[in-house]
């Protein structure tokens, strides 16, 4: 590729732009960005609130091109796969999505994504982080093909109690029928688009996934067409807040790798995360099988659960403990907010066996700062479980039109 004697060297903008940033630039009205997976995306972009009740009462858009994807092909794709993750993958129809989690040898968890079928020996494999090390580690001895394929897909999620009616109103007829992690492919005006009924909202919501050459284009149909429905686009800080409300979880925020962590028992095994529901122990071995199988005999030792927080001020980052004196240290909030939509104060939280049982009651050691004073409130809290918003419109086939 002929270098341009006028462009900026790479390490002075080290940061790549997306194929959307330039629009949502333009609608930026505060300037607020964050780095994801070397890409820079859009934290804020005129309110958290105004872009949150988008999502949760109109369409919102989110840039998801950063999210790392990996193309996994070949005659042993899918075995390779069974090694990875802890779901069976044999299981996976063509043309649907599932969730998963893959851990090391401990059983401890490495990082979660989601892996689309498109075929016999045709997978994509979707995750936050950047994973090319581990994946090709994993697959030595099986006949597979692991190649990242990040840049050469933009991808868009639409969001929201309208984003059905929106991508119907732009030509993509007969998305109504994809059922929840199901993906299908259509032509939009001569743009091949294929549509994941998908998304990190517990709410109604697809994922788009296009050629970044077409975009733009896309972009503008949507923000023209989603006019009236009241479409904004949505920046990390809001998804995070909708993400929240669903029970899901975010890396680095209510986990760690196994890859990252440098201090004993800093690490997470699915179990305690509260998916085990997302190991299969029937289907044959897989990377931390025996791990995972004796820390299941034993029992496990803390869980992440649902919290429900008395009064109204988000418990971030508060220490739990079993009394209102804090004799006895059992756990700390990873989540926290007051929900909108919920009216409620929810957290996540790890917390030691056996006080993550529902119904429990705990206490929270929460400090305010208030016009430069701190104080210091002990709430009490319940555990309860999660999600704590469920629609019944994030299953509902075909979704109603808005």
């Amino acid at each position: 590729m002929a270098h341009d004697p006028g462009a900026a060297p790479h390490f002075r903008k080290p940061l790549l732009a997306t194929p959307f940033h330039e629009r949502a630039r333009e609608l930026s009205q505060v300037d607020q960005y964050v780095p994801w997976a070397g890409y820079t995306t859009v934290d804020v972009f005129s309110t958290v609130e105004q872009e949150y009740f988008a999502t949760r009462n109109a369409v919102s858009v989110f840039d998801l091109t950063p999210m790392v994807k990996y193309r996994i092909s070949g005659p042993e794709a899918e075995g390779f796969l069974n090694h990875l993750v802890t779901r069976d993958v044999a299981r996976l129809r063509d043309n649907r999505v599932l969730y998963c989690v893959w851990c090391n040898d401990d059983g401890h968890i490495i990082d979660d994504g989601t892996i689309f079928r498109f075929g016999r020996n045709e997978f994509r494999l979707c995750t936050a982080e950047r994973q090319l090390d581990w994946l090709l580690d994993s697959a030595f001895g099986f006949d597979v093909q692991v190649e990242e394929v990040t840049s050469g897909i933009a991808a868009l999620a639409v969001q929201g109690p309208a984003s059905c009616a929106l991508l119907k109103s732009t030509g993509l007829a007969g998305v109504e029928n994809l059922k929840p992690f199901d993906c299908g492919h259509f032509n939009l005006q001569g743009m091949p688009i294929m549509a994941s009924r998908t998304g990190f909202t517990g709410d109604l919501g697809y994922e788009i996934w296009m050629e970044p050459g077409h975009a733009v284009r896309v972009w503008d149909d949507l923000m023209r067409l989603g006019a009236s429905r009241g479409i904004r686009p949505m920046g990390s800080q809001a998804l995070n807040m909708v993400r929240l409300e669903a029970g899901f979880l975010s890396p680095n925020v209510d986990f760690v790798s196994a890859e990252h962590t440098v201090r004993m028992g800093r690490d997470r095994s699915p179990l305690e995360l509260g998916l085990a529901w997302l190991v299969d122990f029937d289907k044959g071995h897989f990377t931390g099988r025996r791990a995972l199988l004796a820390e299941r005999t034993r029992g496990i030792a803390r869980m992440l659960v649902g919290l429900d927080v008395d009064g109204n001020k988000p418990a971030n980052n508060a220490l739990l403990y079993t009394d209102r004196d804090g004799r006895r240290e059992i756990g700390s909030v990873t989540s926290a907010m007051w929900s909108p939509t919920c009216k409620r104060n929810i957290a996540l939280a790890m917390v030691d066996a056996p006080h993550f049982r529902k119904g429990t009651r705990v206490w929270v050691d929460l400090y305010l700062n208030r016009e430069l004073v701190w104080e210091r409130r002990m709430l009490g809290a319940t555990v309860v479980d999660k999600p704590f918003f469920a629609p019944a419109r994030r299953r509902q086939t075909p979704p109603a039109d808005c």
